[in-house]
């Protein structure tokens, strides 16, 4: 626990001392966000800030990671490199996000990147394919289950891998949809990195907490400055990365079935758009003219049309996320 804290540390120092570099990067090549028209007119300020600040977490992680298991990735032991699954997952899933990031800035879908089909076309069978290199490359836990209450593991077997292939996803896309206020997703990630990271110690998965104290610390670096006024934003090089390896750190625990738990917060963020698309629907459908059961969504900007500030939202929900985070572990301790 102590490296990992120490870790934490080095990885947060990195990323701040790198951060200014990217925002000057950004500005360069004039990599800015834009803002729905339809969002909050509050929002409105905040377009051309710097967005693929994802990178700022990204690169050091990965960077840190390599160096300190660079023995164990030349082949003496299997548990180490195990920390391959998580970092490939970060590198192939901030490339689909760097890929959108850069559509919405200068492609034809200008403010909105790719599509969602384009992107599950991308993901989906990616995500399979990592789902089968656990399975087969037995990763621990791979197949396997955690279910409260039940001191043993439970097998599940093949079917793990389109469950594991959901849980990678969902993750992904929920921390996306997360990120649409300024240290919203950041402190979210970063708190739930920081449950499984106690949840591995418990098993003694010590290069897993490692790696979830080190994206604990670059996510601190990255709300330097991303705290309210962003200087740039997470975009979707770091929210479906992070997302992404969340699902799979999960995974490698074998509590993912705590995940929706240790991530309230993204979980209803993702149901809230769910539910106003499909009520919206139905309604529109049935009456003609759809109607909503939110103000907007996702979930944070309904909040905001109620009329709480950004940071009180941001800070509201985060305790909320704190207490869920505190639940999960102690689950994952029954």
């Amino acid at each position: 626990m102590d490296r990992a804290l120490i870790l934490a540390s080095i990885s947060f120092l990195l990323a701040v001392v790198w951060g200014p570099l990217l925002i000057r990067i950004l500005r360069h090549y004039q990599i800015g966000k834009r803002i729905r028209i339809d969002g909050p007119d509050d929002h409105q300020s905040k377009m051309g800030t710097p967005t693929m600040g994802g990178l700022m977490i990204v690169v050091p992680v990965l960077l840190i990671t390599l160096v300190l298991n660079i023995y164990n990735l030349l082949g003496r032991t299997l548990i180490g490199r195990s920390i391959l699954v998580p970092l490939g997952v970060m590198l192939i899933y901030a490339l689909i996000g760097a890929i959108d990031d850069l559509a919405g800035v200068r492609g034809v879908r200008r403010g909105l990147g790719l599509t969602a089909r384009n992107k599950l076309l991308w993901e989906v069978p990616l995500t399979l394919g990592i789902a089968l290199f656990m399975l087969a490359s037995d990763i621990q836990f791979a197949g396997q289950v955690g279910v409260p209450g039940i001191a043993q593991m439970v097998n599940v077997g093949w079917v793990w891998v389109p469950l594991a292939a959901f849980v990678i996803l969902s993750s992904a896309n929920a921390v996306n949809l997360t990120d649409g206020l300024d240290g919203l997703a950041g402190i979210i990630v970063a708190s739930a990195f920081a449950a499984y990271g106690v949840i591995a110690r418990l098993q003694g998965q010590f290069y897993l907490i490692r790696f979830c104290f080190t994206v604990v610390g670059a996510s601190f670096a990255f709300l330097w400055y991303n705290a309210h006024p962003a200087q740039m934003f997470m975009g979707d090089t770091g929210s479906l990365a992070l997302g992404a390896t969340l699902g799979t750190v999960a995974l490698m625990t074998g509590q993912w079935l705590l995940l929706p738990i240790v991530v309230l917060i993204p979980v209803a963020e993702t149901l809230s758009v769910v539910i106003q698309v499909l009520y919206f629907k139905y309604t529109k459908r049935r009456f003609g003219q759809g109607r909503r059961v939110f103000k907007m969504s996702p979930l944070h900007h309904h909040f905001e049309l109620l009329g709480w500030s950004e940071t009180q939202v941001v800070q509201r929900f985060w305790l909320v996320e704190l207490l869920a985070a505190m639940a999960g572990v102690a689950l994952a301790l029954l």
